[in-house]
């Protein structure tokens, strides 16, 4: 992302404006139209409950009430290379919203580049949906979360978890706002390095054994990349990776 801001004044808040529906297919597709139709940044869709709910990879997403399901669109002025960084950006934002609501916010944990861990189970993902300018930079940003609030629906391949029920989705919802306009706000004022300093807080110890979706065999955690690329040390060699699907971390208890 751009560099430091030096001589920049205070980056403006980002002007929040939430809808809450009881219920729709996807806060995600809501978010898509409006956003073409040429919806400002600031708009965060909640839905009690999804019933087409969609992660990464175009698997569904089990949406019963009680957790949340949130977009949010946001138009970043940076080329299109920038665009996953937000996505680290987006899951800062979302562990620290969460780490005030466990009993240890030890458990929080950040598995890269955003699926959120509560006691080695999954307790949140975040989908990124970018469109590109017809000059090459990012025309708008969709961030979507789905957090197990209240429910955590079985997976096949992993453990789930909850943030316990402590809070009901508008609240968490605003929680999470305000963490996130925080976080766009260093970002604009001083780059991506805070960014990535702040996920590493809540990302795996160094010399954590990752397993990567392509890769023969587990690689140790070597921290991120300028870019947010994760790195690992495999056979005595450092590889960024820019992209991927982390198939287990450690020894399987903080995240399979």
């Amino acid at each position: 992302m751009s560099g430091p801001g030096e001589g920049r004044g205070p980056a403006p808040p980002v002007a929040w404006r939430l809808e809450r529906y009881a219920a729709l297919p996807s806060t995600a597709d809501l978010l898509n139209a409006r956003a073409e139709a040429g919806e400002a940044e600031g708009l965060a869709i909640l839905a009690d409950e999804q019933l087409a709910g969609r992660g990464r990879a175009g698997r569904g997403w089990t949406s019963p009430p009680g957790n949340l399901y949130l977009s949010v669109l946001l138009r970043p002025a940076g080329p299109a290379r920038e665009a996953p960084q937000w996505s680290l950006l987006a899951a800062v934002a979302l562990a620290e919203a969460a780490s005030a609501l466990v009993a240890d916010p030890g458990a929080v944990r950040l598995k890269w580049p955003n699926d959120l861990l509560v006691g080695g189970g999954k307790a949140a993902g975040i989908l990124v949906e970018s469109v590109l300018s017809a000059t090459g930079g990012i025309a708008w940003l969709g961030l979507g979360f789905g957090v197990n609030l209240l429910h955590a629906p079985a997976l096949p391949d992993r453990p789930t978890a909850t943030l316990g029920g402590a809070e009901r989705p508008e609240r968490f919802a605003a929680r999470l706002l305000a963490r996130l306009g925080h976080w766009v706000g260093v970002q604009r004022q001083a780059g991506f390095a805070p960014v990535r300093t702040a996920w590493s807080r809540f990302g795996p110890d160094p010399g954590e054994a990752i397993a990567v979706r392509g890769l023969p065999e587990k690689g140790g955690f070597a921290g991120l990349a300028e870019d947010g690329s994760l790195l690992l040390d495999i056979g005595g060699r450092r590889r960024a990776i820019p992209a991927g699907e982390i198939l287990s971390q450690g020894n399987d208890k903080r995240g399979a």
